[in-house]
């Protein structure tokens, strides 16, 4: 059996990588580790990387990265999907695999870390005040969520957390209650990335900046009930994504047992609303309603054209 260690990047289709780089590092406090102009690296805090971004011609997920847990080597994953017939092919050092909607995920070897210490141990080396601490987790929009669910928990060796009626699956690998998330909204879609903040003091910290560049919030600050954490969704137009600053995630005990949640708003944010419907969405009439709280100001979003 396959098993997995922790998430160890995203990688992102950028038009302008330079442009890109400045941004992500600018804004959200991360450390540019290399760059030229067909890729850039940069990191949460001393890990090698935690984000990737490549030129290309349009924006889009690249994939999403795993680093196996020590006892699970590259030679063990590649028969694990053999044994399973999946498909894969050798790069980057890794095993590429693809779920059923065709986004792929990259499984990479164990590596052994700088230094063993809790991080406010460990030497700095180029972070800055006010960084994320780390990559926590990624959550997708699917339409084919029982598929999905196969795929991550019988090929990539996922666990189930919590499932949110019939409409969600929530899957971790360690302790942190997820590392990943389908939702099923009837269409494939890269929803966010999430930060790792220190408590919601730091995030107000976080979002007082983003706010100053431009930045504004899809939803929340929220408490959610599946994950228990405190999240502010921040709209990537660029990217056509979402960040997540979170923080208080609930940390499961080893023998943790899945638990389907009631589909209501208590579920989704103890605090209070529902997300807004632009919140699935990703076109220009979803971006342009919450840039300009429309729906707060009595103009309905318009149903989305089908391409």
């Amino acid at each position: 059996m396959i098993s997995l260690r922790r998430i160890d990047h995203v990688s992102l289709r950028v038009r302008d990588v330079e442009e890109a780089a400045r941004r992500w590092a600018l804004q959200f406090g991360l450390a540019v580790r290399e760059k030229d102009g067909r890729r850039a690296r940069l990191a949460c805090d001393d890990e090698p990387f935690s984000l990737e971004l490549l030129a290309a011609e349009g924006p889009g997920v690249e994939h999403v990265a795993y680093e196996l847990r020590r006892s699970c080597t590259l030679d063990d994953a590649r028969r694990h999907f053999e044994d399973l017939g999946v498909p894969y092919e050798e790069h980057a050092g890794g095993l590429r695999v693809a779920d059923p909607e065709g986004n792929r995920v990259l499984v990479l070897p164990y590596r052994e870390p700088r230094e063993r210490w809790v991080s406010h141990a460990r030497a700095a080396t180029d972070q800055v005040v006010g960084h994320p601490r780390k990559l926590g987790h990624v959550n997708f929009l699917t339409g084919a969520l029982a598929e999905g669910v196969g795929f991550y928990t019988r090929v990539l060796g996922m666990r189930i957390t919590d499932r949110l009626g019939d409409g969600g699956v929530w899957f971790h690998i360690s302790s942190d209650h997820h590392v990943m998330a389908l939702v099923d909204k009837g269409y494939p879609h890269f929803h966010h990335l999430a930060f790792d903040v220190v408590d919601i003091g730091q995030m107000r910290a976080a979002l007082d900046h983003l706010g100053r560049h431009g930045r504004w919030l899809g939803w929340g600050p929220v408490r959610h009930g599946i994950g228990g954490n405190i999240a502010s969704y921040v709209r990537i137009v660029e990217e056509e994504c979402f960040v997540e600053l979170y923080c208080d995630m609930e940390q499961l005990e080893p023998d943790h047992e899945a638990r389907r949640w009631p589909d209501n708003r208590f579920s989704s944010n103890t605090w209070g609303p529902l997300p807004p419907r632009s919140y699935f969405r990703f076109d220009e009439a979803a971006v342009a309603s919450e840039r300009e709280s429309l729906e707060m100001l009595g103009h309905p979003l318009p149903e989305e054209v089908s391409s």
